[in-house]
């Protein structure tokens, strides 16, 4: 296990530890000097810097990439028509994107980590290891440095009663349990010739909207919160439910590892959703970790927010006449040969 030694999990006290910085070339050059590996399973760093360091050491490398390549991950108003594909595949990465005059930071980033995918499997193709890439979604599970599930397990310690949802809660972002994710890997070092070149999308079987995902957290933390729903832009505090600063949709098609790999998810993702907030009732997140959060459990800016909200447009809803029904397009006649009732 190579790593930079600042945690060191009691679990993994049976295995060798290489200490390095691997954001750095000299310092993986240095604590990797004389040392070759059959497999090398790359989860973090500065992946273009890992694979030079590994070119000629390793037969095989699986590495973790992430859905920032896909073009709008974090500026979906850049692209045409809107957003992401939903269920976008691996080779849509660049779907949408438009040649802008001026590329932006989210962009720039983007760009980025498509380079390093491109990067990694030039070196596979020019026969330095074989190359399998991984993309990570939104991962969950224990020990996690950015604690999403905390937003609604505090709620609920807290004794709240209701959460403010942007846009309905409606919005699906692809999400994996670290179990689910470490499975996909594991699925490549067992397969390696199948896994050779390629890239894959990596997500639970079953993905949530952000409501479900609210109300299965509440549940498992033993309380429930009501939601209040309100456009994205005026949501306030709400949007501390969303790391990037949009809420469309960020769902990734992930059966590829499925069809190529013979990938078989480990825990369900309701299940290991349950699993994580348990985990937290039990190991709450400490100032580091939550602080990590976009999220500022500002109640009172909460409560204030869903008031005006409330009192802005409760005389809009009162106006609105009912809702209309579309009746139903086909003939249903009673009896052979007739009309129906509406003399079709």
């Amino acid at each position: 296990m190579l790593h930079r030694g600042t945690h060191e999990a009691p679990a993994s006290d049976g295995h060798e530890h290489i200490h390095a910085d691997p954001h750095f070339r000299a310092s993986l050059d240095d604590a990797l000097a004389g040392r070759s590996f059959d497999v090398v399973v790359a989860t973090y760093g500065r992946l273009r810097l890992v694979a030079d360091a590994l070119a000629g050491r390793c037969a095989d490398l699986v590495a973790v990439s992430g859905l920032p390549a896909y073009a709008g991950y974090h500026e979906p108003g850049r692209l045409r028509p809107f957003g992401m594909p939903v269920l976008a595949r691996e080779e849509q990465a660049d779907a949408g994107r438009a040649e802008q005059a001026e590329e932006t930071t989210g962009e720039g980033f983007a760009r980025k980590v498509r380079a390093t995918e491109r990067h990694i499997l030039a070196l596979h193709a020019e026969g330095a290891f074989r190359a399998s890439l991984f993309r990570y979604p939104t991962i969950y599970g224990p020990r996690q440095v950015y604690p999403r599930e905390w937003s609604v397990v505090r709620r609920v310690r807290d004794g709240r009663d209701r959460i403010i949802l942007p846009d309905a809660g409606l919005t699906l972002t692809t999400r994996c349990a670290a179990v689910n994710a470490a499975a996909h890997l594991l699925a490549a070092v067992d397969r390696p010739e199948a896994a050779a070149g390629e890239i894959f999308n990596v997500g639970d079987r079953d993905q949530f909207t952000v409501r479900q995902w609210v109300e299965i957290c509440a549940a498992a933390a033993g309380g429930a919160l009501r939601p209040v729903s309100m456009p994205f832009d005026l949501a306030g505090p709400g949007r501390g439910l969303f790391p990037v600063a949009h809420d469309a949709h960020l769902l990734v098609d992930a059966h590829k590892a499925a069809d190529r790999l013979g990938y078989v998810e480990p825990v369900p993702a309701a299940r290991a959703l349950a699993d994580t907030v348990r985990w937290y009732l039990d190991h709450p997140p400490d100032e580091r970790a939550a602080g990590n959060l976009v999220d500022a459990f500002d109640y009172t800016e909460e409560d204030r927010v869903i008031e005006v909200y409330q009192r802005a447009t409760a005389r809009l809803a009162a106006e609105q006449p009912p809702a209309a029904v579309a009746a139903h397009p086909y003939a249903h006649p009673r009896a052979a040969g007739q009309r129906d009732h509406r003399g079709r």
